[in-house]
């Protein structure tokens, strides 16, 4: 999944800019739009880059957002749980965790009032065990990943000449 300087490039550009059409991606880039189509779609069918519009879900009336974390029955290695969590539209994201916990939750509501709801629904599940939240207040730092691509380049560069060195 080795990226390359124009792999990056492309990943920077569209956090940048992830409306730019094709010509005017290439244009910034100064490769020709067949060459930028061809790479774009080639880090799309890797799964490194995906195009799904983001939604600002306090515009769209759900201003509160909480993580939950959640404890699980272990015999149900979460299966059923994961499906009642998909089933709960208000849920935008679950991982799986280490620590205490077993998944932590993402999920948004139009009021404290409709958290609880949230909260009350998730909970139904008979192999939830315990939940615990945190309301967040504000997001400094909203969701990235442009900068990490440039990183694991150099990453992948810096151990290329430490292989080289050591050979």
């Amino acid at each position: 999944m080795a990226l390359d300087e124009l792999d990056v490039r492309i990943l920077e550009m569209l956090a940048e800019n992830p409306k730019a059409s094709g010509v005017e991606a290439a244009a910034e880039l100064g490769i020709a739009r067949a060459t930028y189509q061809a790479r774009l779609d080639r880090l799309s069918a890797r799964g490194i880059a995906s195009f799904e519009p983001q939604v600002d879900t306090t515009k769209v009336g759900y201003p509160v957002t909480a993580f939950i974390s959640a404890e699980i029955r272990q015999s149900s290695r979460g299966h059923g749980v994961i499906d009642h969590l998909e089933s709960i539209p208000e849920v935008t994201e679950v991982h799986t965790v280490t620590g205490s916990s077993d998944l932590l939750i993402r999920a948004v509501a139009r009021s404290n009032q409709h958290l609880q709801e949230v909260l009350d629904r998730l909970a139904r599940h008979d192999d939830v065990l315990h939940t615990s939240t945190s309301i967040a207040l504000a997001n400094p730092i909203p969701r990235r990943s442009g900068s990490l691509a440039r990183r694991a380049l150099e990453d992948a560069l810096a151990t290329a000449r430490d292989d080289e060195g050591d050979a």
